[in-house]
């Protein structure tokens, strides 16, 4: 039995898996066009665009967009299928990205980390695929209400976050910590109840598509089986080939076991799941970090009151400097136990999946 693409409107995705967008620039141009090339749709990460940018004179937002676009262009160089951006809605300069996004054409903008109740009005008429990241029907619902009562549109699917996925969590604190939270099982169901209440003429199926904890192509079959259109993974496609991070980077996941992931508090007050290090040793500990904020690139930060600059924390990560950041990762980094190719992660996921659907 064959997989189905994942179809969202005209975009069609041959291998229904989306690579997660991953910060700071562990998911850029290489990463994105390798996954889309593998029949997937491989995803670049807007945060930090412009860390790397030459011409530091420049500020935040402009470096930032000029970042962006030079990794958009170099994926359309690397691959001529669809590639598509994600833009965390906590950042200040949210809207720019997204016009870049829009200007250079991509295949889809898929929007997290609050809800991106206003990013209809961003993308004017441009035919770019809008994909929120949810972590309830609750809220799928509401968004869905908000843009048909603002923008008289629907999103184009739904990527549907569960509590084993990597990076900041749309959890309580309390609840991350504990372990606490619905299973992705159970927000599947309820996510698709409330969005098949809104789908209706052109918009006659809105995919879901389902995130956190999914590892093994057995994972994909058995949430496919329950109704979910496709995949978003992000951990197995850190230690690829073409993964866009450092070296060390890629052997904090080799390294690690179940027991190094964990649980912290992000300056914007989400957690945020990472391997543990020296430096999550100190943030634990109560320690206050030594920093200065260069861009206030977060909306909810204070930097006042935050213990450290978790852009800083990351940009040092996708570095190689694993003693002034931590590397961000899912529930199941430990599981990781081998560097592969794109092609091979992909061929390897599909190969399984088909075979627990037969």
């Amino acid at each position: 039995m064959k997989l189905s693409p994942l179809q969202i409107g005209k975009l069609s995705i041959p291998r229904p898996i989306i690579q997660g967008g991953m910060g700071v620039r562990i998911s850029g141009a290489r990463l994105a066009a390798a996954v889309s090339n593998a029949g997937g749709l491989g995803v670049i990460a807007s945060v930090g665009t412009g860390e790397e940018w030459p011409d530091s004179s420049l500020d935040y937002i402009e470096r930032s967009c000029l970042g962006l676009k030079d990794m958009i262009l170099k994926a359309r160089k690397l691959t001529p299928n669809p590639v598509a951006v994600n833009i965390l809605c906590a950042l200040n300069n949210y809207e720019s990205l997204v016009k870049t996004s829009v200007a250079l054409g991509v295949a889809a903008i898929i929007s997290g980390a609050g809800l991106p109740l206003t990013l209809p009005g961003m993308v004017g008429d441009s035919d770019v695929k809008l994909i929120p990241v949810v972590s309830s029907g609750r809220a799928a619902d509401l968004i869905c209400q908000t843009w048909s009562r603002r923008y008289q549109r629907l999103p184009d699917a739904f990527v549907l976050e569960g509590k084993l996925a990597g990076g900041h969590l749309g959890l309580k604190m309390e609840q991350a910590l504990s372990g606490g939270g619905d299973d992705l099982e159970e927000l599947l169901e309820s996510t698709l109840a409330a969005v098949a209440k809104h789908a209706s003429g052109a918009a006659a199926r809105i995919p879901v598509i389902v995130a956190g904890g999914i590892f093994t192509g057995a994972d994909i079959a058995r949430f496919i089986a329950l109704g979910a259109d496709g995949v978003q993974m992000g951990t197995r496609f850190v230690c690829t080939d073409e993964c866009d991070a450092s070296e060390e980077f890629k052997q904090a996941y080799l390294a690690a076991t179940a027991e190094d992931i964990v649980v912290i508090k992000s300056p914007i007050g989400l957690p945020l799941r990472v391997i543990r290090n020296s430096f999550v040793d100190r943030i634990q500990a109560g320690e206050r970090m030594d920093f200065k904020c260069r861009c206030r690139c977060l909306r909810p930060c204070i930097p006042s009151e935050t213990q450290y600059c978790v852009a800083d924390a990351m940009v040092n990560a996708y570095r190689g400097q694993l003693d002034k950041g931590f590397a961000t990762c899912g529930a199941n980094a430990g599981r990781v136990d081998r560097i592969v190719s794109v092609r091979e992660l992909m061929d390897e996921l599909v190969g399984e999946a088909e075979a627990a659907l037969a």
